[in-house]
């Protein structure tokens, strides 16, 4: 920045007491920041690229995507549809690069840094997120052949009671299966829970370890009814559609990164459409 080491210094310290807060740890070896000083920096890059953003709009560029994607995903739906597709994206955007969490919780991504998240299920209705459907799955029973073959093959909803339910959701979340049969009819299934997981990528491990019966979006199996591991149960009926969200905080100027992932990969969805 054309500025000594000393100059540097000085600079810094009229910025701490200016802000009326410490912003580097200092030592006689070197400096880091701190908590006030990592959040006043990302907040700095964030005015940066909002005014690249505002300069490219009126200029009517389109900047490359560039920098970090920080991107959390629910855990089966990343590695089974956003893993494949990051392939592609990187191998277009080379000063792009990628960091993605997996997860099925609930994340703050402004408070812990996230450009944008994508679930599967609820999206979020708050003023702070911008929340969009890109997709839409419709969950399915699926067991391992050897555990149909020892526990038998459900003919009817009302024979899933006596089967080893494998659940999704930990503590109060709701445990009954609901349907809708062939005749568009709504029905539920309860009864014995064999085991409760709070990942959907955990079930399918569970289900093709022959844990049980579980039920899942198709995206989830593929490869496994594909190899012959799973098998559907009941096809007859199905679980009510599930929206797949992207979820992204609410700003006026969104960096290239986010938009051009977010243009991509429905792009990408659209293409693969039956396959998913």
């Amino acid at each position: 920045v054309g500025l000594t080491r000393s100059a540097a210094g000085k600079a810094l310290s009229r910025l701490e007491d200016y802000l009326g807060t410490r912003l580097f740890h200092r030592t006689t070896r070197r400096l880091s920041l701190t908590t006030e000083g990592h959040e006043f920096y990302s907040r700095c890059l964030q005015i940066i690229e909002d005014v690249q953003e505002a300069e490219a709009s009126i200029r009517h560029d389109h900047p490359l995507p560039r920098g970090t994607l920080r991107l959390t995903v629910s855990e089966g739906y990343g590695k089974a549809i956003v893993i494949p597709f990051l392939g592609s994206l990187l191998a277009t955007s080379p000063e792009l690069s990628v960091e993605v969490n997996f997860t099925d919780r609930i994340v703050d991504l402004v408070e812990e840094g996230f450009d944008l998240a994508i679930r599967v299920g609820e999206g979020v209705t708050s003023t702070e997120y911008v929340t969009q459907v890109i997709a839409r799955a419709r969950p399915r029973l699926y067991a391992a052949p050897g555990y149909l073959e020892k526990l038998g093959v459900p003919l009817s909803t009302s024979g899933l009671e006596k089967h080893q339910r494998l659940i999704y959701g930990l503590g109060t979340t709701t445990t009954a299966w609901n349907f809708i049969d062939k005749e568009g009819q709504s029905v539920s299934v309860n009864g014995r829970i064999h085991a409760r997981f709070d990942s959907g990528d955990a079930i399918r491990v569970a289900a093709t370890e022959g844990m049980g019966i579980g039920l899942l979006p198709p995206f989830v199996v593929a490869r496994e009814l594909n190899e012959g591991k799973l098998v559907e149960v009941l096809p007859s009926i199905s679980a009510a559609e599930l929206a797949v969200h992207v979820i992204y905080p609410s700003r006026r100027y969104l960096p290239a990164r986010i938009r051009t992932f977010i243009d991509e990969f429905r792009k990408y969805l659209n293409s693969k459409e039956s396959e998913f």
